[in-house]
């Protein structure tokens, strides 16, 4: 039987494009890719910057798109507690904070991201052959230690069912206490994910962010699933994160968390991944992480 050379180029792109995320080509290609091999430990110790400076990061940028929504949405503050509608918005002051908070309703969330946190990142084809999509630096500096993305996905325990939504699916991370997090918007995958977010609500409020399944983030860091892996002429130039959402983080800002758990029954900390900057990232960079990664 032979194939149609359409087809067989066709299997060939999407195997350069899956073979670095399938586990049997990883293991048998270690050996010749030691300069994009990451050596790390179970331990916290091995994390690039504090989960406090990430929960800062993450809190700052999300309140200025909270601000800017409710601007969008005055009847959201009529749901909200006193002591949080006076963080976002005081009709009787006509401070500075406010006529900043009036200025972002009209911007996009990636120049709000610009303006929060110095740069702003966007999806494209990637500067690699076969590589299909990848996340660059658009606007501005990513200095080295920022958090410049993150990982979105449904969040399974390691004795929960990923099997059907496994199958031919390459976006799917491995934390290193075996948690997943199936990062894929399409398929099966994205079912799961939006039946979750309806799911898991609190009154007006979201518990997570579904805009990443489309092709405009509301949350412009949840790209982190189509940032490619380095290559001994490209190094890398993020690296993954683990961070678990503190009990104290505003549960107004969670619906911009592009992460959910699988099963409603679960307790514990939000399992979110994030990328941080190994160096400087200039603007027209491209996001470069690395999948060979050895637990010691």
């Amino acid at each position: 039987m032979t194939f149609p050379g359409s087809v067989l180029r066709a299997l060939l792109s999407r195997w350069k494009s899956y073979r670095h995320r399938f586990v049997p080509w990883v293991a048998l290609n270690l050996a010749r890719n030691q300069r994009t091999l990451c050596y790390v430990s179970e331990s916290s110790s091995d994390k690039l910057i504090p989960d406090a400076n990430v929960n800062g990061t993450l809190v700052c940028f999300f309140q200025a798109l909270f601000r800017a929504d409710l601007y969008r949405q005055r009847d959201l503050l009529d749901m909200l507690p006193d002591c949080t509608k006076s963080l976002y918005y005081n009709p009787d002051i006509k401070d500075e904070q406010n006529c900043h908070a009036g200025l972002l309703v009209t911007l996009q969330a990636d120049e709000i991201l610009h303006r929060s946190l110095g740069f702003a990142i966007e999806r494209r084809p990637s500067s690699l052959d076969s590589a299909g999509i990848g996340v660059f630096v658009s606007r501005g500096l990513v200095p080295k230690g920022a958090v410049v993305s993150m990982y979105p996905g449904a969040i399974y325990q390691k004795y929960e069912p990923i099997f059907f939504q496994s199958i031919g699916n390459p976006f799917i991370f491995r934390c290193l206490d075996g948690i997943l997090i199936d990062g894929n918007d399409k398929g099966i995958s994205k079912s799961v994910y939006r039946s979750c977010s309806r799911r898991d609500r609190l009154g007006p409020l979201r518990m997570c962010d579904s805009t990443w399944l489309t092709s405009s983030p509301h949350n412009p860091l949840a790209v982190g699933q189509y940032v490619n892996n380095c290559s001994n002429e490209k190094a890398a130039n993020v690296c993954y994160q683990e961070f678990d959402v503190p009990d104290m983080f505003p549960v107004e800002l969670r619906q911009y968390i592009p992460n959910i758990r699988y099963s409603h029954e679960n307790e514990g900390p939000l399992r979110c991944v994030v990328l941080v900057a190994l160096r400087d990232i200039h603007c027209g960079e491209e996001l470069f992480s690395n999948y060979f990664t050895i637990i010691r």
